[in-house]
């Protein structure tokens, strides 16, 4: 199959929902890591037709939803100060930090701007020399190439108004710390097509093997996230455990080596903060001692503000797959997308924003 219509067919959807009926003799919970095939299992109503024993539980793939309450609001302090130009992804502005989100601080006369592309940014600073151009940096494994190019390219055009706030954050250590909780329910997983296609698939093997658990590398669409299925409940029932590609038609085993390598010239690994999950040991990036100097932490003066649990909110047992966003007694009352409590119901991955927008519970 070549385009995209063609996974989205309704045969090949409901052939697909019938084979996985079928072969499913036992109960399974299966976990979809990333925000964006949570929202596409409501959108396309997978959900309704995978068979009732198979327990969905979304996983913590938004990295909007992830980023500390404390980083935005050392984004927001940099933002407010003079000659400032604070840029970030569209996602990122009405995110609550522990007081405010950078909307606010736009509406309020800082200079927010949403950007496509990481490189924009560098533009916006040639075009500013009397500015001081700072990008939130924020993404998976995704997004980590053209952040780490925006650092790389300003070093070779010597633009000294620059910088970036680094929030770069790793999906496979993630993964590890809730399979190694001792109340893990996840039996198999689906994971990232597009993180897999920059790393390919060695440390999905190496969790794998670990924790005898079966992943499939799928993709985003209806026939994608069925197949995956199909192939973790194949792996379950035959007791086997292993990684398996289904998405080759971007994800090669090696990955993306020309993005591995600038990621590897501009950050190193580093332990970093998950919103809602707590601390985890290297399972984020951060500028090298070679690029050091275009970290805004470094350059600007700021208080480090000290994250507090988000009131109200299950934003964190959501994200850890532990309870569902329909379980949250706020739920589409008093948070809303318009009013979001916590960051699952504004990022456009949330899993909260998947079931609020789609109307419906989930199993």
């Amino acid at each position: 199959m070549k385009y995209v219509q063609e996974y989205r067919n309704p045969k090949f959807v409901k052939d697909l929902a019938k084979r996985i009926r079928e072969i499913t003799t036992r109960n399974w919970s299966i976990m979809e890591v990333c925000g964006g095939q949570t929202h596409s299992i409501l959108k396309f109503g997978i959900d309704q037709l995978i068979p009732e024993r198979i327990r969905l539980i979304h996983g913590p793939g938004c990295p909007v939803c992830v980023t500390p309450a404390s980083i935005i609001d050392k984004a927001l302090a940099i933002g407010r100060l003079d000659n400032v130009i604070l840029c970030t992804f569209g996602d990122m502005v009405r995110v609550p930090g522990i007081n405010d989100n950078l909307l606010q601080a736009k509406a309020s006369g800082s200079d927010i701007r949403v950007i496509y592309s990481p490189i924009d940014c560098l533009q916006i600073a040639r075009e500013n020399p009397d500015k001081k151009v700072v990008f939130f940096a924020i993404g998976f494994e995704t997004t980590a190439p053209a952040n780490a190019m925006a650092v790389f390219q300003s070093e070779k055009l010597k633009l000294s108004n620059f910088s970036i706030l680094p929030a770069q954050v790793l999906i496979p250590p993630a993964i590890e710390k809730l399979l190694s909780d001792e109340n893990c329910r996840i039996d198999g997983i689906l994971a990232p097509g597009h993180v897999c296609t920059i790393i390919g698939l060695k440390d999905y093997k190496r969790i794998s093997r670990r924790f005898n658990i079966p992943i499939v590398i799928t993709g985003f669409e209806p026939v994608d996230i069925l197949d995956g299925f199909y192939h973790v409940v194949s792996q379950l029932e035959d007791n086997q455990a292993c990684v398996e590609n289904r998405y080759s038609r971007s994800v090669r085993d090696e990955g993306n080596p020309e993005a591995l390598r600038i990621i590897d010239e501009v950050f190193d690994v580093a332990d970093r903060e998950w919103r809602g999950i707590g601390m985890i040991p290297k399972s984020g990036l951060k500028l090298n001692e070679r690029y050091a100097h275009y970290d805004a932490e470094q350059r600007f003066d700021v208080d480090s503000a000290v994250d507090e649990a988000d009131s109200e909110c299950i934003s964190g047992l959501v994200l850890q797959g532990v309870m569902k966003p329909t379980e949250c007694s706020s739920f589409g009352r008093e948070c809303t997308p318009e009013h979001p409590l916590g960051a699952t119901m504004v990022s456009s991955e949330g899993a909260c924003a998947a079931y609020y927008l789609y109307k419906r519970n989930s199993k």
